[in-house]
């Protein structure tokens, strides 16, 4: 069946093609409500449906926006980022091209040639972590950031609060009475690393804690790995041995748990846990679920998108956006041991010290 044709339109609705352009196109002219609603009528019923790339070169507007990612679109963890990025396009008429480069320069050149030809009206150019990162050549002026900052600036970008974070997670085992308080580290090194150190440290440290190098351990960022860091920490003398750990993701917190269940200490009863990123089918399915920390992906997936079409103004043109990671309060923190044994201690002093009644009151 041939495709319905702008003349076809008109023919029907007994106008001309003019009118039915300007109608179908939402341009502000004389045209009466009532003619406009019969050339709506005549197109649906037809099929009709006006040219994209027509319209596109008559207001030099697409409706397109290209996203560019090393390897999210492979990746459910970071799934969110593209949730956020694709509602925001959504709400405001546009589609998203995504293109994954599975972190291959030639790939990633020839992406964004294809884009910038196909003329899109907005690019995000997204990582899978938090990280600094030279900007591509060929990128055009308002290309947005995401999860990334370009290492010589000239971007807007939207990173997590990672040293944020970091103290927030820390806040949580001060505020419930910790003082030994350790920080499973990875090996990697990355920029997240680093950062949430420094909320580590400087919570310890508003708080009058010294800082004790024994405690911050490193490790692979997979449960075998925060399992051998952990049973490094519990190897320590008692004096010296953590009460709670700060894990610098959720699945290393997944080891802590099996070297704690390892030698029957309960998690929170003997050993406080927090973890960080919330990720999907792994904190929540915990026993007890992890206290963590979320990496905002959805939110920054929106930010993103909402910079990069206007509908959010931000200032400068090469600005970074810190977006806030929340606590996401779960049944993995208590008090310390000795807060629980205290009253134990107490409640059986208090029995022993009782003076028995006389056989004469019995």
């Amino acid at each position: 069946m041939a495709r319905a044709r702008i003349s076809d339109v008109a023919a029907a609705a007994g106008v001309s093609v003019t009118t039915v352009s300007l109608v179908m196109n939402d341009v502000e002219s004389r045209i009466s409500e009532e003619t406009r609603e019969r050339v709506r009528a005549a197109a649906r019923a037809i099929g009709y449906a006006p040219s994209s790339v027509a319209r596109g070169l008559r207001t030099q507007q697409t409706r397109t926006v290209g996203l560019i990612s090393d390897e999210i679109a492979t990746t459910p963890f970071a799934g969110d980022m593209l949730a956020g990025a694709q509602d925001a396009a959504r709400e405001s008429g546009y589609l998203v091209f995504l293109i994954d480069t599975g972190r291959d320069r030639a790939i990633e050149a020839d992406a964004i040639r294809a884009l910038v030809a196909q003329q899109v009206d907005a690019l995000i150019y997204a990582c899978m972590w938090h990280q600094v990162v030279p900007a591509p050549a060929d990128l055009p002026a308002g290309t947005v950031f995401l999860d990334c900052r370009p290492a010589n600036g000239g971007f807007r970008s939207v990173v997590p609060d990672d040293r944020a974070g970091g103290a927030a997670a820390v806040r949580e085992l001060v505020a419930a009475g910790h003082r030994r308080i350790a920080y499973l580290d990875t090996d990697d090194a990355p920029i997240a690393s680093e950062l949430r150190r420094q909320g580590y440290v400087e919570v310890l440290t508003d708080a009058g804690i010294p800082i004790d190098p024994a405690l911050h351990v490193h490790g692979e960022t997979t449960a075998r790995g925060g399992r051998a860091a952990a049973e490094q920490l519990l190897d320590l003398p008692e004096e010296q041995r953590p009460t709670a750990i700060f894990c610098f993701n959720d699945r290393m917190a997944v080891g802590v748990y099996t070297a704690a269940h390892h030698r029957a200490l309960e998690i929170p009863r003997d050993l406080s846990v927090v973890g960080y990123d919330d990720q999907q089918l792994v904190a929540a399915e915990q026993d007890p679920p992890l206290t963590t920390i979320a990496l905002p992906h959805y939110d920054m997936g929106r930010w993103a998108m909402e910079v990069a079409l206007g509908v959010r103004a931000e200032g400068d043109e090469d600005a970074t956006h810190l977006m806030e990671c929340p606590v996401i309060r779960r049944d993995s923190v208590g008090p310390p041991p000795a807060q629980v044994a205290k009253p134990n201690r107490r409640r059986a002093s208090h029995n022993t010290e009782r003076p028995q009644p006389a056989a004469s009151d019995r």
